[in-house]
């Protein structure tokens, strides 16, 4: 009787610790939510992208949805462009959506790094033409409260145009 309520009793325990546990995707989501802010700082481009090289960026993230769903906001000094990206949680999957400038809706799934600081997005899909480029992946890293980089990959044809933002908390 005793074995049987040994085995009972670590059984609940182990199931009330898979029930609090949180998934992989919980826990990137939850490192984004740190980032909420406003944010500022300089992009550098490889090839050299002439037209934002250099600019001053100002990025702002809001949690929001109450609390299902950031979204990101990029203005580049001087650009018209205002591309917003949506984060959000489906199901067991960390998901981004970025509805672009060039007209599009690219998908990319979201995983955290090994260093536990760096969230990195894969390309899954996108909605819309292609014809003008898309994004295809992203990395966000927090490297302290006030310091964070954001990387871009930007698809123009089979060429990428990745860019880098050093950012710095302005709030």
């Amino acid at each position: 009787m005793k074995t049987v309520r040994l085995v009972l009793t670590l059984v609940l325990l182990s199931l009330s610790t898979l029930a609090f546990a949180q998934s992989d995707a919980q826990k990137s989501f939850d490192k984004l939510k740190t980032l909420e802010g406003s944010w500022e700082g300089h992009v550098t481009t490889m090839p050299v992208a002439p037209e934002i090289e250099g600019k001053v960026m100002q990025v702002s993230l809001r949690v929001t949805s109450m609390g299902n769903a950031i979204m990101h906001e990029m203005k580049g000094s001087g650009r018209p462009d205002d591309p917003i990206t949506m984060m959000y949680l489906d199901g067991d999957r960390l998901m981004l959506t970025h509805y672009c400038d060039a007209g599009n809706r690219p998908r990319m799934t979201g995983k955290m790094a090994a260093d536990g600081k760096t969230v990195e997005f894969e390309f899954l899909d996108v909605a819309g033409s292609t014809q003008y480029g898309h994004m295809h992946h992203a990395v966000f890293t927090a490297l302290d409260s006030n310091h964070h980089t954001e990387d871009w990959t930007f698809m123009a044809g089979d060429k990428p145009v990745h860019a880098h933002v050093d950012l710095q908390r302005t709030n």
